[in-house]
This record gives C-alpha cells, sequence and structure tokens, in this order.
C-alpha cells in the first residue's frame, strides 16, 4: 500500500491539541509494511495461540510438544518473533491446541475485500 493511499485511509483530528489519526484497522498497512494483510493474520493467530497455551497453563515445552514445533520457536513466538513460522504452520500450531479454525467467504461490501481473523 503506498503512503498516499495510507494518509487517505487515515483520518485526522485534534484532540485537546494533539493529532490524532485514525488508523485503517491494519497497524502493519498504516506503518507502510509489505505483506500487511499477512502479517495481520500471522499476528491474530499467535495472540490466539498465546492465549490457548496460557488457558491450558502450559510450559513452553510442553506447548512445543503439542504443536509439533521446538520449545526455542515457541519461546521466539512469546516474544513476538514468528517470521520463522507459517500462516499454515501457526495454524496448524492452533489446531493442536484444541482449536477450531474456520474459513469464511462472502461477498465485500466495498469493490475491494479484506482478510479478518474473528475470535470466539
Amino acid at each position: 500500500m503506498r503512503q498516499t493511499e495510507i494518509k487517505r485511509l487515515m483520518e485526522t483530528q485534534l484532540v485537546e491539541g494533539v493529532e490524532v489519526h485514525r488508523g485503517s484497522g491494519n497497524v502493519f498497512a498504516d506503518l507502510g509494511l509489505a505483506d500487511a494483510e499477512k502479517l495481520k493474520i500471522e499476528t491474530g493467530l499467535v495472540i490466539e495461540i498465546r492465549k490457548a497455551i496460557k488457558v491450558r497453563n502450559l510450559t513452553q515445552q510442553e506447548a512445543a510438544k503439542l504443536m509439533g514445533i521446538t520449545q526455542p520457536k515457541v519461546s521466539d513466538m512469546m516474544r513476538g518473533d514468528f517470521t520463522n513460522l507459517s500462516e499454515r504452520k501457526l495454524m496448524d500450531c492452533l489446531t493442536r491446541l484444541g482449536c477450531d479454525i474456520e474459513i469464511e467467504d462472502r461477498p465485500a461490501k466495498a469493490e475491494i475485500g479484506y482478510l479478518m481473523l474473528a475470535t470466539a
């Protein structure tokens, strides 16, 4: 996404003397990062993985065994570094932790649709 498109998506207001920008709904796009939609989905998956690990009170070693990855990869993920895991692998990890993933498509309200991760 180009900077001009980002600026168009962001609404600027002055609140108590501070300039406030309304984001597009994707912080990665607002920052002008490549693969912004992919990053948004992967981040959402990692958040859900972290929640599942916490709810089940798993150690990183236990979580790694369940997810079929190494403990260092779990450690990286918990620190926010999931660049070594694909979107597909993150979905696999989440299902191995006992979560269902549903992918739904429907007609877009705009000319171009968007990706969204909905959680229960």
